[in-house]
This record gives C-alpha cells, sequence and structure tokens, in this order.
C-alpha cells in the first residue's frame, strides 16, 4: 500500500501497488495521545488566561477537558540546597489554606491545610534546608516550629505586618498623645537604610518607652467604683491594665529590638547585598496571583480549586517540566465504572441507637385519648 491522497474528511488514503489488486483503505487517526495533548493545551491556556479554543463551544471545551482535572500537580522534589533566606507565609482561598517557602525569585515548597498550626508548618518545612534568613509576618504557630527545626536561622519580622498588628493595638487614629507619638515613629521603619538610623529609631523608642512609663504601668481596680469591666478582664479579676492596647503596641516593638528580629535584613547583610525586610514578593507575587485565578473561576470545586493553586504554584518553581510527562492512559480513559459502595454488614444483636422508635421504650404507636380519665 502506498498513499493516495484524503478523503473528504482529511484521513490518509492509501492503494495497493499491485496493478491487478487496486484495493483502496484509509486509516482512522488513533493516536489518542495526540489529541489528549492538544486537550492538555487548551486546559492550561483556559486556567491561566480564561481563553477557550475558537472552534469549538464552550460545552464541548469543558466536556473534552474533565479528564485534566484527574492529574495532581508534583511537588517540586527537594534539592538540598541552602538558601540565602527564606520567606514563608500561608494565604486562604475557598476554606482552605496554602502555606508557601519562596525564596525571592521561585517557589520551594507549599503545603495545604485547614488552618496555620503546629503540624502544616513542620509538615511544610522539616524537608527543606534551614536558611540563614526567614522572613515572616509574626505567626506563632510558625515562629514555635522554626525554634525547634531550625535554631540557628535568624528572623526578619515583615514590616508590613508589624504596620497592621500596630493600627490594630492603637488604630489609624490614636486618642492618646503616647500612642500618637509611637504610630509616629513606627511609620519611620521604612525609610531606615543605614546603621546609624537603625540605632537613633532604638534610642528614640527607649526614650519614649521612659517618658511614658507610668501611663504605661497605670492600673485600673474593681473597687473604684466602674460598673462595667472590659471585656478582657476575667469576672474575678482586681485589677487590669488601664492602657492596655498602648502596651500591647509596646511590648510588640519591644521585643522585636530585643529579639533581634527588628533589623535582620541591615545586621546580617553583605556588602552590596540586599535582603528582604518584608513578605512582599511573596505577598504580591504569588498569594495574588492565587487569588486572582480562583476569582477568575469563580465556582470551582474545593478539590478542583485546590488543583488549579497546585499548578499555579508549580508553575513557579525553579525548574517546572512538561505536565504532559505526569499524564498517563488512565487520567483520559474515562470508560472505567467507579466502584459501587458495598452494602454494611448486617447489625448483629439490638440497636442501640436507631432512626426508629422501639416498643421497648414506650415511644411507639399510641391509642386513644392521652387525657382521658376514669
Amino acid at each position: 500500500m502506498r498513499a493516495n491522497g484524503k478523503t473528504p474528511k482529511g484521513t490518509q488514503r492509501f492503494r495497493c501497488k499491485d496493478p491487478a489488486c487496486g484495493a483502496s483503505a484509509s486509516r482512522a487517526n488513533t493516536r489518542d495521545d495526540v489529541a489528549r495533548r492538544h486537550e492538555l493545551g487548551w486546559f492550561f491556556n483556559w486556567l491561566f488566561t480564561g481563553q477557550m479554543p475558537d472552534h469549538i463551544s464552550a460545552k464541548t471545551f469543558h466536556r473534552r477537558t474533565a479528564w485534566c482535572w484527574n492529574i495532581t500537580p508534583p511537588q517540586p522534589e527537594p534539592t538540598g540546597e541552602i538558601h540565602r533566606y527564606l520567606m514563608l507565609d500561608g494565604t486562604y482561598f475557598n476554606g482552605y489554606c496554602v502555606l508557601v517557602a519562596y525564596n525571592g525569585a521561585h517557589v520551594v515548597g507549599w503545603q495545604y491545610c485547614d488552618r496555620e498550626k503546629n503540624a502544616s508548618w513542620t509538615l511544610l518545612i522539616q524537608d527543606l534546608p534551614a536558611p540563614d534568613i526567614a522572613v515572616v509576618d509574626g505567626n506563632g504557630p510558625l515562629e514555635r516550629v522554626m525554634r525547634s527545626l531550625w535554631p540557628d536561622t535568624s528572623v526578619q519580622r515583615c514590616y508590613f505586618h508589624i504596620r497592621q498588628r500596630i493600627h490594630t493595638h492603637l488604630t489609624r487614629n490614636p486618642r492618646t498623645q503616647p500612642g500618637r507619638e509611637l504610630l509616629a515613629l513606627v511609620k519611620t521603619l521604612n525609610t531606615i537604610t543605614t546603621p546609624d538610623q537603625a540605632a537613633a529609631f532604638q534610642a528614640e523608642f527607649a526614650s519614649w518607652a521612659s517618658r511614658w512609663d507610668r501611663v504605661l504601668k497605670e492600673r485600673t481596680y474593681a473597687n473604684q467604683g466602674r460598673s462595667e469591666r472590659p471585656w478582657h478582664v476575667r469576672p474575678g479579676q482586681k485589677w487590669w491594665y488601664t492602657h492596655l492596647r498602648l502596651r500591647r503596641a509596646y511590648k510588640l516593638i519591644n521585643g522585636l529590638i530585643t529579639g533581634q528580629k527588628l533589623f535582620t535584613w541591615m545586621t546580617h547583610g553583605q556588602p552590596y547585598e540586599t535582603l528582604p525586610k518584608t513578605t512582599n514578593p511573596l505577598e504580591c507575587g504569588v498569594n495574588t496571583a492565587a487569588k486572582e485565578l480562583l476569582r477568575k473561576h469563580r465556582g470551582l470545586r474545593p478539590d478542583h480549586a485546590i488543583k488549579a493553586v497546585g499548578w499555579l504554584l508549580y508553575f513557579k518553581t525553579e525548574n517546572p517540566a512538561d505536565p504532559w510527562s505526569f499524564v498517563t492512559a488512565q487520567h483520559w480513559d474515562t470508560t472505567t465504572k467507579p466502584k459501587t459502595k458495598q452494602p454494611p454488614p448486617e447489625r448483629i444483636g439490638p440497636a442501640l441507637y436507631d432512626t426508629a422508635f422501639s416498643t421497648q421504650d414506650g415511644n411507639g404507636i399510641q391509642q386513644g385519648w392521652g387525657g382521658r380519665t376514669r
């Protein structure tokens, strides 16, 4: 047989070379993998840009690419590289949370969870070599896990989250004079660029704390004729700090200075090296992209939303492979019927809890008038 033109559908036609035979036949395209590879390309183009092929309808597109949701995004293989710094943060979506480790250029790893806690942070960082510096947002479980797994790693608290926490304690317009002064001092953090300015900031903070020490220690006693107790005061508590939110703001900055977490980007930096002092590259480059992706595809099922975010994170790793390399024939095979549920085993003995009344408990069908007396 040799090629002999094409059929009206575009299929290759073949004809026997023997003049006495002259048989003609066409072979259908049985390369399912070629079609599936095109469908996978359509799927990722739609996932990240929202665009579908022009030559098919939306219903046909979703039907032909439904098998692409069967592919699970792979996690990056641990390389053992010790990073100069890692940014660690979590973002919430569709009732879930994803914890991300970012080295400033690529995603190093991620972990899904219901919320940020010790177990979820441990699963993320236990396989990562300890970096020199970790830039964090002040999450309590994260810092506890880091003290356990990365004891030699220096911590840099994100300036943006410090400002957010100060606004939580003092509001944006404090009513007291010490609150206004402390807020104005914290606002100068982003302008500090030299060790002399950092030393001046710490000296100014110490001067502020000494000047308002009496206000920070002022107490209110329960027997001073107050009829209402603040929400944070326990029922049997006899006294409490009058300016609790101001004390919390003071303790936040004081703890960062004494714990050497405020100017790590400056004290640990080498000449001509710029270390990060915020988690903004992770927040704006990765977390925001995940939120925009889910906003673009509103209404995704929870498992599809997790896979969509997983593919986004995978393509932001250093050397992502071609997604087609993870596809097998089982992913697009939809002819296999799902296994039917087996009926529950026969219960042996009387039911302690059931969905119907029992004659033994007196709640069976009653006859007659309940209010009749004899």
